[in-house]
């Protein structure tokens, strides 16, 4: 046989071992990752009347008469979906930090006058899907999945 034949066999049995040894360890990799992953989501499901007093309060003021699907836990903080399609999430000493109704629009008692007031001036065919609010203002997205980000006063920012 030829010197170069062999030498193609060689190095071709050395690339499918090289291979085969990346391919393991790609499927390794991805097999520790879902389990990670899997371990990292420590939802804890819990009753409504577990929630801190100031949510409790919140959902009986602004969500009074809709049934509540499942509640949860995680990291301090709190979760709750309604029967409504709406979401809550509350901070860890229940204060709303998000409202998001999938199929209507969040009650308007929960969004700032200015804010309000804004959107049905520049957008006033659509509706608040979801307001979150943080240490730097308040982002809501609208129905035309438009989002507006607004300070702490409830002043326009930007579109995000």
């Amino acid at each position: 046989m030829p010197k170069n034949f062999c030498l193609r066999i060689l190095l071709n049995n050395q690339m499918n071992n090289l291979m085969k040894k990346l391919m393991l360890m790609a499927c390794m990799t991805l097999l520790a990752l879902l389990t990670v992953t899997a371990c990292a989501d420590d939802d804890l499901p819990i009753q409504t009347n577990e929630l801190p007093r100031t949510a409790q309060q919140f959902l009986n003021q602004h969500f009074r008469g809709v049934e509540v699907s499942y509640a949860k836990q995680d990291d301090g903080e709190y979760e709750v979906h309604l029967a409504d399609g709406t979401k809550v999430e509350f901070r860890h000493n229940g204060e709303w930090k998000e409202v998001e109704n999938h199929y209507g629009q969040v009650p308007d008692a929960i969004v700032p006058r200015k804010i309000l007031e804004y959107v049905r001036r520049k957008y006033p065919h659509q509706s608040i899907r979801k307001i979150e609010r943080d240490s730097h203002g308040y982002e809501v997205k609208l129905s035309n999945g438009l989002e507006l980000k607004f300070d702490g006063k409830g002043h326009f920012r930007k579109i995000d």
